[in-house]
């Protein structure tokens, strides 16, 4: 996703407008699609913006208490990852054959399972009376 700050031409308003990509962008401007919400002009065009670079030194109050939320959560969510590693099993893309052979086999487990499903298995196995729940996961520490 890219933002452009673009100008009409017409009622020189300035507006924001995001994108696909700049390739994106060039397709629907070729095909006239792109218009003033203001005046419905299709004389809109690009203008003139600098990159938004983040420093730790130079961050607003909002971007800061957001950064503090997020790496609040994130450290939520670490902690629940450990926990269920060090509390379940682990059986991978098998989650929702798993799942059922517990459910239909009685088969008792000293531990719960984990692992990876498609929304789709999940709405299947919620349907059959199963069981089961979405937990975000950071795969490394780079996240």
């Amino acid at each position: 996703m890219i933002k452009y700050n673009l100008l009409c031409k017409k009622c020189e308003l300035t507006f924001d407008s995001w994108f696909a990509s700049s390739k994106e962008y060039d397709k629907l401007k070729k095909k006239r699609l792109i218009s003033c919400h203001n005046c419905g002009s299709i004389k809109v065009e690009k203008s003139l913006m600098a990159p938004k670079l983040i420093s730790k030194n130079f961050i607003n109050k909002n971007e800061k208490k957001n950064l503090i939320k997020y790496q609040k959560i994130k450290k939520t969510i670490k902690e629940y990852q450990k926990f269920i590693k060090n509390n379940f099993d682990y059986v991978g893309e098998n989650f929702a054959y798993e799942a059922r052979s517990i459910h239909y086999n009685n088969k008792k487990k000293h531990k719960g399972i984990y692992g990876t499903a498609s929304k789709q298995d999940l709405k299947e196995l919620k349907e059959e009376g199963i069981d089961a729940q979405m937990v975000p996961w950071f795969e490394n520490e780079n996240n």
